[in-house]
């Protein structure tokens, strides 16, 4: 096998040299506890303020309103948990989107078997929730709405700006997962009325295990791990340095690189739309044409079994995906393309192919042509493909 095309930087990114040469001092020489009063914990105290100063400027945000977390999953279940408890006596309601991470949905789930009360509001057929739905949803008893900054399988960009303002114009918090937003998206919290946001290290070139939760000053949810006073009291714990560093290093490049990054991967994305659907027939875009993560494309191609198609890919050294690596041991369809109105079948034939900056238009068209081949073969061991072309003769 030659060069390996990874693809599913959605799922995950490769961490960055500069990313863990920053981080490598804070594991052998300053790994003071950053808790502690003396010199080499100030060493690390003085790293992790530093990185909090990096993601709140990044953000438009105040460093003290920065939290630092082991990942996006921690921080969506600490924005939810958290302000049900902290606003229970303001209402029992929630509002968020049929389409979001599980980490969002299963915590729903979670806050309905203890006395809240969840609406799931519907998409269009690009991913893009109504707002006209949400508006109807809001109750005297709504105390947050949760909507994704940009969804992590189908690219779609959500409303977030009207969406804050529909939210603070009802008096009601807004959070926004923006896992795969952050560091792919300029992301300023005022202007999307944004009242807590979660975010992820290794989804922009930074290390796993470590991410934040913004939480604007004012909003009152309370500690979300108890055990100790660090992060101001709200998250108990032995702070990760080497990881916030690198977090914070992460953020720095991904802000400094934005422009000239995202604007190749759009080019080259928008390259690779173009072909697929030109030269591969049966096969559908899913999610919004234009209003999409920079790096994002999701095919449907149909009369194809997705896992057999990942299987190839890989075995031509592409790694792609079928959907959420969270869910990718699931046999079920993807819940986000089934909210789009996606029948089963084709919902099961989806491939999500997610590009970094180390992408060229060579590894696009080796990736083209590999995928016109496997969907060929594929094909023509389906008797529904078989059924299909003899009724359309």
């Amino acid at each position: 096998m030659g060069k390996m095309i990874y693809l599913d930087n959605a799922a995950t990114t490769k961490t960055a040299p500069e990313v863990v040469e920053a981080m490598l001092p804070y594991f052998t020489e300053f790994y003071g506890n950053a808790s502690t009063v003396y010199e080499l914990g100030g060493a690390s105290k003085k790293a992790m303020n530093e990185a909090r100063d990096i993601i709140a400027d990044a953000l438009g945000a105040q460093s003290n309103e920065i939290y630092f977390t082991a990942g996006g999953s921690e921080s969506d279940n600490w924005a939810l948990k958290a302000t049900a408890d902290a606003y229970r006596s303001k209402g029992n309601h929630i509002i968020t989107s049929k389409i979001e991470h599980h980490a969002i949905l299963h915590t729903c789930e979670y806050l309905e078997k203890n006395g809240f009360e969840v609406t799931y509001v519907d998409v269009d057929e690009n991913g893009r929730i109504k707002l006209d739905q949400l508006k109807k949803a809001i109750r005297p008893t709504t105390i947050l709405i949760s909507v994704m900054f940009a969804n992590n399988e189908i690219g779609t960009l959500e409303p977030i700006k009207e969406i804050g303002e529909i939210a603070h114009e009802n008096g009601i918090l807004f959070h926004t997962d923006a896992v795969q937003a952050f560091g792919q998206i300029p992301i300023n919290v005022d202007e999307y009325h944004i009242d807590m946001l979660s975010a992820s290290g290794h989804k922009l070139n930074g290390p796993k295990g470590i991410g934040f939760l913004y939480i604007r000053k004012g909003v009152k949810i309370r500690s979300f791990v108890h055990g100790g006073a660090q992060e101001r009291k709200r998250r108990a714990g032995t702070e990760n340095i080497p990881g916030i560093v690198g977090l914070g290093a992460a953020v720095k490049r991904a802000v400094t690189t934005m422009q000239e990054r995202t604007s190749k991967e759009i080019e080259l994305r928008d390259y690779m739309i173009d072909r697929v659907l030109k030269e591969i027939p049966f096969t559908r875009l899913n999610g919004d044409r234009h209003l999409r993560l920079p790096n994002n494309a999701n095919f449907s191609f149909q009369f194809i079994e997705g896992e057999s198609l990942l299987i190839m890919l890989d075995m031509e050294g592409i790694c792609g995906s079928s959907g959420s690596a969270c869910t990718s041991g699931s046999l079920d369809p993807s819940h986000v393309l089934l909210a789009i109105g996606l029948p089963h079948e084709i919902a099961h034939g989806s491939l999500r192919l997610t590009l970094s900056e180390e992408i060229t238009k060579e590894d696009i068209d080796f990736v083209i042509e590999t995928l016109k081949k496997i969907v060929e073969r594929l094909r023509s061991m389906s008797p529904l493909y078989e059924d299909f072309m003899k009724k359309s003769r």
